[in-house]
């Protein structure tokens, strides 16, 4: 790996196996693993849908904009970020000096099979949680497209899309 990858950042849609994807990655090239939500919520010292009920999306963001910041900073580590990181600069600049950006592409409809039971998406606590997923996915998709490396993982295994990742850095 060059200085450029001194951290990886996975981007990409809730559900698109950033968090699974990047602890195989990290364990096969011996870097650390972190999760940004569970970073986030550890700061905080609550859950990331306890931080949404309490204070809004808005004040969610500006402490995912701080973590992004402080984890840049650090080597040698895979990090799985939140699926709205991709929605502000702050974050991009973060990422970009802090390493390489791969967006984890996976259509709606994947995303759904994979996220439909988990009740722990503040975003899709809606009357009609798949509607909302689909117009959120649309908003983001140019936004996780300024990543270095984009793959599609519709219709691959966790790790399958590890293989994948490894061969693009390579």
């Amino acid at each position: 790996m060059t200085k450029k990858h001194k951290n990886i950042f996975l981007v990409g849609f809730m559900g698109a196996g950033k968090s699974t994807v990047g602890k195989i990655v990290a364990d096969k090239i011996g870097y650390g693993f972190c999760d940004a939500d569970t970073y986030i919520e550890e700061q905080a010292g609550t859950t990331i849908t306890q931080i949404f009920a309490d204070h809004g999306e808005d004040y969610f963001r500006d402490l995912e904009s701080q973590s992004m910041e402080e984890l840049a900073k650090n080597e040698n580590q895979v990090i799985a970020t939140g699926g709205g990181v991709v929605q502000r600069d702050r974050n991009w600049d973060a990422m970009n000096s802090g390493g390489i950006t791969i967006y984890l592409k996976a259509a709606v409809e994947a995303i759904w099979e994979r996220i439909k039971d988990d009740d722990t998406r503040p975003l899709l606590q809606v009357e009609d949680p798949i509607k909302t997923a689909r117009e959120l996915l649309n908003k983001r998709v140019s936004m996780y497209e300024k990543a270095d490396i984009i793959i599609n993982t519709d219709s691959l295994s966790p790790e399958l899309v590890a293989q994948e990742v490894l061969s693009k850095l390579k």
